[in-house]
């Protein structure tokens, strides 16, 4: 048994062992998670459950700290780096800061990551002694607000919000074709499948053993038939929702060939090549417990340029 500690609070569980045993890679995590041999104040838990100060965690036999959390060599942040993160920064307060990530830029480290905004967070100590810590997380192709905690009380009110469904996302995306409807919903449940070649976050729709997954959407603009401007609203928080629910009702979102093939890229279009959506605004309660924080982030340069070609208006949007 480990117990969780006071600054740990609010931490993502696969995050919390990542710390601790850098060695236990993430499918081997994930394993252990299934099988039920790691457990939360003995109850199962899944890798994206957040942690509680004080709460004991079950460590199968055999699971050591290879190298310890506190000794860990970790490479220098540059000033690029450092300038790279301060200059996301669109929102910051005592306890929060909000980024427009730019596309292409992973929140998180894996296989063959090796710059990621969570490697860089020491540059938004702004003289803190506490490390900046992820609430929640985007795509790496997917850009737009994201959501920085400055405090471990912070981290785990925000985590709350979260996991209560008291935020609102609004994205924006480019999508090949118009859907039948104005606006809508799309309720069509989630499961993650077996990927080609090892990928390990392939979604496919599941009626029967896929999760509940329930997106709202408003159609902005259009080019004829050809393409569409979105506003979609995820009311749940699967892996890749929006990919997966714009393409299931024929619409993919433009450049995303995993989920579109090749329906999601239209030749003519200059970036047609690289993925549409936006985190384009986020509304929840601050975590001081005073009143709503909603923070809008701009567009990246190949989304504008885009909706500039076809025409899309979005004053207002």
């Amino acid at each position: 048994m480990r117990a969780v500690a006071a600054d740990e609070a609010g931490l993502r569980l696969d995050r919390w062992f990542r710390r601790h045993y850098p060695a236990l890679g993430h499918g081997a995590l994930q394993k252990l998670l299934r099988t039920g041999q790691v457990r939360v104040d003995g109850r199962r838990a899944e890798a994206n459950d957040r942690i509680a100060a004080g709460q004991a965690i079950r460590l199968p036999p055999g699971v050591t700290a290879s190298i310890p959390p506190d000794t860990a060599a970790k490479p220098a942040l540059s000033e690029r780096d450092a300038a790279d993160m301060q200059r996301m920064v669109i929102h910051r307060d005592d306890l929060v800061i909000m980024l427009n990530k730019p596309p292409g830029l992973a929140v998180q480290g894996g296989t063959g990551t090796g710059r990621h905004v969570d490697g860089m967070l020491d540059a938004l100590r702004f003289g803190r002694e506490e490390r900046p810590r992820l609430v929640h997380r985007l795509d790496k192709d997917t850009s737009g607000v994201l959501l920085i905690a400055r405090t471990s009380t912070a981290a785990k009110r925000l985590g709350e919000a979260f996991r209560d469904r008291e935020t609102e996302k609004l994205y924006w995306a480019v999508v090949v074709g118009v859907p039948e409807r104005a606006e809508g919903a799309i309720d069509l449940p989630l499961a993650k499948q077996p990927g080609v070649r090892g990928d390990r976050e392939l979604v496919q729709v599941d009626r029967e053993e896929g999760q509940k997954a329930l997106t709202h959407f408003k159609v902005l603009d259009r080019a004829g038939t050809r393409a569409s401007l979105l506003a979609l609203w995820p009311r749940t928080g699967r892996t890749h929702q929006l990919r997966v629910h714009c393409a299931a009702i024929g619409c993919p979102i433009l450049g995303d060939a995993k989920y579109g093939g090749e329906a999601a890229l239209l030749s003519a279009v200059a970036d047609a090549g690289r993925l549409h959506l936006h985190a384009r605004r986020l509304s929840l309660p601050h975590p001081s417990g005073k009143g709503q924080l909603s923070v809008e982030a701009e567009v990246p340069p190949h989304f504008r340029r885009t909706v500039d070609a076809f025409g899309f208006a979005t004053a207002g949007a």
